[in-house]
């Protein structure tokens, strides 16, 4: 069915048409201009409309790559709903290589903000009156921290038969995490307000992976196939098996020293299995990091330097583990030969 004129922050896109917008969100010390950039693919026909957004943390690069290769892809063409594409949320963060707003505070925990409060919560309060709120469907796309690298995965409050649930099948990522929902992050107010959220992480802060770019890429394209928005379903192949942790934790540093990791990203291990070794420059003092249960390492600490306490390995725990392995081996088999960067 034809659809009216999309109109987001003050702009107007006709249907079968597409529009950068850039949206003010405050003036820097020069007292020049600084924008949210936004760009909208309005389609002919009804359908939902899908918010895809990343940097929301400035230091997460690759969600910023996953954006623009999305939005130079054929397959949008014919869109059916609208596509909203967010590439950098914090535009501050980014110019800083940073991952939180020059007051420290991190965005992500900021929402649903407040027009009269911090930083912060200013920029919340901007994108979800400008942005958010006109979402029907929404994917947050991250990495790890600085130093710190996740395998591809997705996070959401999984509910059987939910259109979330449905979603998150749909991307194709190796590991979907039942994850809880914390207070100030988008998905928090997202799923408050009854608008399916997923959120994928991969890679690592600072750092183009190739790996975990251009799978995102095909998940956002698979769940936008999935919601009705792409043609071509009946043409392509269903999305790889996802295994669901039921659970995560963290191995930490039992002392200060200089880290030796024993494991790689996606391996299997067990309870009690050696992760790494901590040790003093001189190798007098020396520990180990064991697994705390079965599961897969879904992230894990690049910097071999540790602090006694710090989170190291990130270890996801699933009933099926065998299959949870057969996932990731098989997504690992995907990326041969190697992916192009030029996608």
């Amino acid at each position: 069915m034809p659809q009216a004129a999309f109109e987001l922050a003050g702009a107007r896109i006709k249907p079968g048409s597409r529009l950068q917008v850039d949206v003010p969100v405050a003036k820097l010390y020069t007292h020049a201009p600084l924008h949210i950039p936004v760009e909208v693919v309005h389609g002919r026909r009804q359908g939902p409309v899908l918010l895809v957004c990343g940097g929301i943390h400035g230091d997460e690069i690759n969600s910023v790559e996953i954006v623009r290769r999305l939005m130079r892809s054929k397959q949008i063409q014919g869109l059916h709903g609208t596509l909203i594409a967010v590439p950098i949320v914090n535009v501050f963060g980014f110019m800083q290589h940073s991952r939180y707003l020059p007051d420290r505070r991190d965005l992500n925990r900021c929402f649903p903000g407040s027009e009269t409060g911090s930083l912060g919560a200013r920029v919340a309060a901007l994108f979800r009156e400008q942005i958010v709120d006109y979402a029907t469907h929404i994917i947050d796309l991250h990495t790890g921290a600085i130093h710190r690298t996740n395998l591809p995965q997705i996070r959401a409050q999984l509910s059987p038969g939910s259109e979330t649930e449905r979603m998150a099948n749909a991307f194709g990522a190796p590991v979907i995490l039942n994850a809880e929902l914390r207070e100030g992050s988008l998905r928090h107010y997202a799923q408050g307000r009854g608008i399916p959220v997923l959120t994928y992480e991969a890679g690592e802060a600072l750092r183009f992976d190739e790996w975990a770019i251009a799978p995102g890429v095909r998940g956002v394209l698979r769940v936008m196939r999935r919601l009705g928005m792409l043609g071509g379903a009946h043409r392509r192949r269903p999305p790889p098996a996802a295994e669901v942790a039921n659970g995560s934790s963290w191995a930490r540093a039992p002392i200060d020293g200089i880290l030796r990791p024993k494991v790689r990203l996606g391996a299997r291990v067990a309870r009690g299995d050696v992760l790494g070794k901590v040790a003093d420059p001189f190798g007098n003092a020396e520990a180990s990091i064991k697994a705390m249960a079965d599961g897969i390492v879904i992230g894990m600490s690049r910097l071999p330097l540790a602090n006694e306490g710090e989170a190291l390995f990130h270890i996801a725990r699933f009933e099926a583990i065998e299959e949870a392995e057969s996932a990731i081996e098989t997504f690992h088999s995907s990326l041969e030969p190697p992916l192009d960067p030029l996608y």
